[in-house]
């Protein structure tokens, strides 16, 4: 499945947080940038990097107007518990079902250490306040990706 392209809508997705309240892409249009990032699996180290850095510059993303959602399969409950033990401060949405990577083309195959296995690209997605896609990171880097997002953002 291929990646959405820069430019068009993005693709819309209502998804459950950690308490289980339903998130949709269309509450943010005309009011939030949206960061909105697949993550492979809760509490594993490169994800924890990552989502701790988004978490170290929410107010960075805030002068910025942006809103960050990460999103896994993992169940409501695991994202709950990422949340607490890492003190995280913004949502995390489970889709379990896959069908919102699947849109987005980040559910494919990935190779890690001589197997194959279908997971979770870690990708980042830019959507504008007029809920067009602005950029795509497709080559994520978990140590850098905040101070990476914060660069695309202020190009908005």
């Amino acid at each position: 499945m291929a990646l959405p392209k820069v430019g068009n809508m993005a693709p819309a997705w209502t998804l459950p947080n950690q308490a289980g309240e339903k998130i949709s892409l269309k509450d943010f249009k005309g009011k939030k940038n949206v960061v909105f990032y697949f993550y492979p699996r809760a509490l594993t180290p490169g994800c924890t990097t990552q989502a701790c850095g988004l978490r170290d510059v929410k107010k960075e993303l805030a002068k910025l107007d942006a809103v960050v959602f990460g999103v896994s399969p993992d169940p409501v409950k695991k994202l709950q518990s990422f949340i607490e033990k890492k003190a995280l401060n913004f949502d995390l949405l489970s889709d379990e079902d896959k069908t919102i990577a699947e849109k987005y083309g980040v559910w494919g195959l990935k190779k890690f250490m001589g197997k194959e296995f279908m997971g979770i690209i870690r990708t980042t997605f830019i959507i504008g306040k007029d809920g067009r896609l602005k950029h795509i990171m497709d080559k994520v880097k978990t140590k850098t990706h905040h101070d990476d997002v914060i660069e695309v953002l202020k190009t908005l």
